[in-house]
């Protein structure tokens, strides 16, 4: 099946953009004190905004957090993707959950570079940077030797790339609108997804 039936579209990737931005938003209001919240109306009830985005758009990311998500172990990640919009939004999510994002990469030749100076403990990979592949980036790190956890991340679900997943030496997949410190630990710790 070629890798080009799959393009992600724009709209998907815009709407997973805008629910990044509204968890951005949304975890920053959860951070102000109580007097800097809005007020509705004379009852001085706190304004409650973007609830329906949290019910209509299920991204773990999205959660008001209370307290940090308790690691077993410090996890260093190294986050591969060709949107630098999403690169930001992913590294922020996971620093708040406790991920020390080591760096950042947009295309292949990159993520080897920093793989090899930054030795992470995780790799997260889009499945289409561009017009590279995020399979053949997950074959070539693990023919470098790297002693990394491999995990292919993208817009689409699972299903579309079931074959391709099972073919490389990654140890899962997870959906961008999933991606959290949870989800990287499960398939750190767990057996491979095959």
């Amino acid at each position: 099946m070629p890798l080009a039936r799959f393009r992600p579209r724009p709209t998907w990737i815009a709407l997973f953009l805008g629910q990044l931005a509204i968890n951005i938003y949304v975890s920053a209001q959860a951070t102000q004190p109580a007097s800097r919240i809005r007020v509705r109306n004379r009852r001085r009830e706190p304004e409650r905004r973007l609830s329906h985005h949290r019910c209509r758009f299920p991204v773990a990311a999205m959660r008001r957090r209370t307290d940090p998500v308790k690691l077993e172990t410090m996890i260093r990640c190294l986050i591969v993707d060709d949107s630098a919009l999403f690169l930001e939004a992913a590294a922020s999510v996971l620093r708040r959950d406790g991920v020390t994002v080591a760096g950042t990469a947009g295309t292949i030749e990159d993520a080897l570079q920093q793989a090899h100076e930054l030795r992470p403990d995780v790799v997260l990979i889009d499945v289409m940077l561009g017009s590279e592949s995020g399979f053949d980036l997950a074959r070539r790190l693990a023919e470098t030797g790297l002693e990394a956890t491999l995990i292919l991340i993208s817009t689409h679900d699972a299903a579309d790339f079931a074959d391709l997943i099972a073919a490389t030496p990654a140890a899962g997949f997870v959906p961008k609108s999933e991606l959290s410190a949870d989800a990287i630990q499960r398939l750190v710790s767990g057996p491979r997804d095959r």
